[in-house]
């Protein structure tokens, strides 16, 4: 049996420990860097009040740079028997500076470092979520504008209902991408405070300064009740599902459309020949199997938010081993997102346009309402108006130019794609990614 933070005298029974441990060994990897940059800060702390002598710190200050830089380049190890990232990153002190090591741990426990590692980490993720949906953003806006004049019909009910054009379907999605990243903010500012000094959840007799860790980590604030901070396990991670879904849910009806509208039953879009698959036994196919997976994977981060409650839901406060188990459903999430995230802007870039869809008669129906409208701007009251063309419809003597004269805000012919874009920079702005990043060099001498 391997080192235990928490381990006195008696050996905890093979089996118990698997049980126990779980895929904590596997899933702390994540958190690696994130717990040395933790430690940083607060042995900085430890040494302004006391507890460590600043040539202790100044050797720990090293030799943790050293394991940060491994765990950068993904060379990090949790060794066999070693039941966590904190335990080991002890370890690999005290092998190196002997007992001096052991003295990081001091006003704090394992409790309040995951989550400050689960912040640390979580923070990252959220900036590089951010960038991955501005970057589509972007697409989808570049898009928007080029094929702004180009037609196509609007459904409802699946159904032909009016003119649409590629304008304000590009748009809309992007435009969709902005309320989604509000959501994405407020998760990121709700994750963005500290944590660490609450140590089990009750605070320490040692005179903390929670403040210089709070600025040494780039947090805008601490969370300053101890039993909250506790209490934030779960409801963090929750917080930032829900976040995640949103922007899962936009990129899924999005992927939905492109497959729909790629089929030979509509013909609308063409995707790129990269991102579809062929038939074993049909040669034709070219399925579009790279957002149908979007599609699925997004849909499965739908469904995070609820994972977490059932796992966190019902429990009072103080800790409990069960918020373990969040870990599983939700550290890899990041990943699947953006790698969504990705595929999609690479897809949509590339996607082809068809320009000639309503040369197709089966389309001429969606002008109704446009004669309707223009009957009426002429002066016939709209109920005779609508009358008249749906007479003129069903007696198969209906005519129409399959042009619009739309000019209202958002509408065909005034898609306010410069201000859609000003409402993204404007959140975009609110992150103050920078600032974190300044105070995570400052930390590691960078």
């Amino acid at each position: 049996m391997g080192q235990k933070l928490w381990e006195k005298n008696v050996q905890v029974n093979a089996e118990i420990d698997r049980f126990t441990v779980g895929r904590d060994r596997e899933l702390d990897l994540y958190l690696a860097k994130h717990d040395v940059l933790g430690s940083m800060a607060h042995i900085t702390m430890l040494e302004s009040i006391g507890l460590l002598k600043p040539d202790e710190l100044k050797v720990l200050l090293e030799e943790l740079k050293q394991i940060y830089a491994t765990a950068e380049k993904g060379e990090f190890v949790i060794e066999d028997g070693i039941e966590d990232v904190h335990s080991q990153v002890e370890l690999m002190l005290t092998r190196k500076l002997g007992d001096v090591g052991k003295r990081i741990h001091s006003g704090r426990s394992r409790n309040d470092q995951v989550l400050v590692d689960l912040k640390l980490f979580t923070r990252e993720q959220l900036k590089q979520v951010a960038e991955a949906v501005e970057t589509l953003f972007r697409v989808l806006i570049a898009q928007s504008n080029r094929y702004k004049d180009i037609l196509m019909p609007g459904y409802t009910h699946l159904q032909i209902a009016m003119p649409s054009s590629f304008g304000l379907w590009f748009g809309a999605y992007a435009e969709s991408l902005v309320d989604d990243m509000l959501f994405l903010q407020a998760a990121y500012k709700m994750c963005n405070r500290n944590p660490l000094g609450s140590a089990a959840g009750y605070g320490s007799s040692f005179p903390l300064d929670r403040e210089m860790t709070t600025r040494l980590l780039g947090f805008d604030s601490m969370n300053y009740n101890v039993v909250y901070a506790q209490m934030g396990r779960g409801k963090m991670e929750r917080n930032v599902a829900f976040a995640l879904a949103s922007i899962a849910g936009t990129v899924s009806k999005m992927a939905f459309d492109a497959c729909m509208f790629s089929c030979q039953n509509f013909g609308f879009v063409k995707l790129p020949d990269e991102c579809t698959t062929g038939s074993s036994i049909m040669p034709h196919k070219k399925n579009p199997d790279v957002f149908e997976l979007t599609r699925a994977k997004c849909n499965k981060i739908q469904s995070l938010p609820q994972q977490i409650m059932m796992i966190m839901n019902n429990l009072p406060s103080g800790y409990f081993r069960d918020l373990q188990i969040i870990k599983e459903v939700f550290l890899p999430a990041f990943e699947e997102l953006l790698d969504c995230l990705r595929m999609s802007a690479y897809i949509m870039e590339r996607i082809k346009v068809n320009e000639h869809i309503l040369d197709d008669d089966k389309y001429l129906y969606m002008f109704s309402v446009e004669e309707v409208n223009r009957l009426a701007a002429e002066g016939m009251p709209f109920r005779d108006a609508y009358k008249k063309v749906g007479l003129d419809i069903e007696a198969g003597k209906f005519t129409h130019a399959k042009e619009v004269h739309h000019t209202h805000a958002g509408s065909i012919g005034n898609l306010c794609n410069d201000k859609i874009e000003a409402l993204m920079a404007q959140v975009m702005d609110g992150f103050d990614f920078e600032r974190v990043a300044q105070a995570e060099k400052a930390l590691l001498g960078r």
